[in-house]
């Protein structure tokens, strides 16, 4: 991705801060204005109190609005802080949910799919540079492009050799800016990459970690992370250093132009310098003196963030590298994981399905589900049944064709086939929160009588009801505290607060004693209703609840004849 087409995306999410945002930008505008005010009058005021002689009371008023002036810059300030990290929580918070739900639109078993640590990376590291970028940088930016130019069309009637100089130097600052931000731009872009590559790299082993003990590189994975981690400490430190060396750069020409005025105003009133049409006041040079520093200093302080603008190009970048592109509107996840509830049918015509080296699993399947049918696949462990219901939920590399609903299984977008099939594994995932909350993770803003009701049907009362806290009973990551069993009626329960068209189910009552599995099956069979429903079983219970039993023998497919099974 290019430079254009960073900047560009970047500044289409300043929608996205809405008017926390335009709060940011405008605050130190008004702020100038007022620090003009402010000036003026307290060079006025010093002024007729030591060229006039006035008495403290006939200056009482300029003290009191000098004071006003300065509490109210101090709010605006305040204010302004305030709104732009509102703005960037607000647009960081935009970007996670579109990268997230990017990464869900995308089939799970896509040969592109980046690794899950390093994903992550990108989506929770990365993602905080933008917050400099629309917090700090932007309104520095906005400063920068406006007051200076103002405050020399303010001091150019009064002075025209101070405006001059101002207008003059000025525009080093930029420049000299620009010319360190290339080398910190570069140095920032290699930081974001060494820092994407470690929290992958440390993530993905601590998933790893038991496999790692288990054939003895636990230690060796451990020096790789810590040569990692030194890596990124050195990208860091030249990071820093080109910032630095910027900053003194910047300040020290911001400090000639200050030390040019008040040369100028000095020489001017010693005599040595008279270019002036009329006498400089004490008033108008204590002006002038007062608004040096404030001239330079929109542009001292856009140079202080210019890093932020860089960090945040940086970690777009490594964004749109890791994930493949940027995403431009957010996919609304509830919509993606709910279909229309209208049973759909199934065909498989010439289907063969192989394991990535090559071995044969199926050949020459070919099968027709109405909608609305239920059947059952039974065959040996290990013989291809779980593949089978991968290949029909698009998660297995197929050769022949696939249709759902009559459309080909390719045509169809991904949030709206994870929204029309649900499938459930054999090792459902448990997340470490509450019974209910891994059951609304399926719908997660439902309602509690609709988890209540979804739990009853999968019979998850049947193991909840005696314990103290019932559904809300916490639960260990990876569903620890849970049966097998008890975590496959989680997992349906999960599935029935969904409304697909058709569900696949892998030993759905594995673990159930018969009394449990006849409940279990109770529940499905009201909830299937309507629905098309595939089930890959060992269990005669299961397979005789089923329209039609199928089984899987020397890769193929053949159905069963009632009362056939053995």
């Amino acid at each position: 991705m290019d430079q254009n087409q960073v900047n560009q995306w970047m500044m289409r999410l300043r929608a996205y801060g809405g008017g926390a945002l335009w709060v940011a930008l405008a605050t130190p505008l008004v702020g100038g204005a007022l620090l003009v005010w402010q000036a003026w009058t307290l060079a006025g005021l010093l002024g007729r109190a030591i060229e006039g002689g006035e008495s403290l009371a006939a200056l009482l008023p300029s003290i009191k609005l000098v004071a006003m002036l300065l509490v109210a810059r101090v709010l605006l300030a305040t204010l302004g802080d305030f709104a732009g990290s509102a703005a960037g929580e607000a647009i960081k918070r935009d970007v996670r949910t579109r990268l997230f739900s990017q990464m869900l639109a995308g089939s799970p078993r896509a040969s592109a799919r980046p690794a899950s640590g390093e994903a992550a990376a990108v989506i929770i590291e990365q993602t905080e540079a933008l917050d400099g970028f629309f917090a700090r940088y932007l309104p520095a930016m906005v400063q920068a492009a406006i007051l200076p130019l103002a405050f020399g069309v303010v001091i150019l009637p009064l002075d025209w050799l101070a405006g001059l100089l101002f207008l003059v130097t000025a525009p080093l600052i930029p420049l000299f800016m620009a010319l360190a931000g290339w080398g910190a731009e570069i140095a920032t872009r290699r930081q974001a990459r060494a820092l994407s590559l470690l929290g992958g790299r440390f993530a993905d082993r601590l998933r790893g970690l038991l496999t790692l003990k288990l054939f003895g590189r636990a230690e060796a994975e451990t020096e790789g992370i810590v040569a990692a981690s030194d890596e990124l400490r050195r990208r860091t430190m030249r990071v820093l250093r080109i910032a630095f060396l910027s900053s003194a750069v910047l300040e020290f020409f911001a400090a000639l132009g200050v030390a040019g005025i008040a040369l100028y105003v000095g020489l001017t009133y010693i005599g040595f310098l008279d270019l002036r049409a009329t006498p400089l006041t004490l008033s108008t040079g204590l002006f002038l003196l007062l608004m040096a520093p404030e001239i330079y200093n929109p542009l001292r302080l856009m140079a202080a963030h210019y890093h932020d603008r860089a960090s945040a190009r940086a970690a777009v970048e490594e964004m749109a590298r890791v994930l493949g592109h940027l995403p431009e509107k957010t996919i609304p996840l509830e919509n993606a994981a709910t279909g229309s509830g209208k049973a759909l049918g199934v065909r498989l015509a010439g289907v063969r399905l192989t394991t990535p080296d090559g071995g044969e699993v199926l050949h020459d399947v070919n099968l027709t589900i109405a909608p609305g049918e239920h059947i059952a696949i039974i065959g040996a462990s290990g013989i291809g049944k779980t593949t089978l219901l991968e290949a029909i939920g698009r998660l297995r590399n197929i050769e022949g064709i696939i249709e759902i609903g009559g459309r080909r299984l390719d045509d169809w977008p991904e949030p709206a086939l994870r929204g029309e099939l649900a499938l459930l594994g054999q090792r459902p995932r448990m997340f470490h929160t509450s019974i209910a909350g891994n059951i609304a993770l399926a719908r997660p803003r439902t309602k509690r009588a609709e988890v209540e009701l979804a739990a009853t049907l999968a019979h998850v009362d049947g193991f909840t009801r005696p314990l103290p806290h019932g559904l809300d009973t916490p639960l260990g990551e990876g569903g620890l505290g849970l049966s097998g069993g008890e975590a496959q009626r989680v997992a349906l329960a999960r599935i029935y607060l969904r409304d697909p068209g058709i569900v696949l189910l892998d030993e759905p009552t594995a673990h159930l004693d018969a009394e449990t599995e006849r409940k279990v099956l109770d529940g499905l069979k009201r909830f299937a209703g309507g629905r098309t429903l595939i089930v890959a079983t060992h269990s005669a219970a299961v397979a005789a609840r089923m329209d039609r039993v199928y089984r899987i023998e020397d890769h193929r497919l053949e159905p069963v004849e009632e009362g056939a099974m053995a």
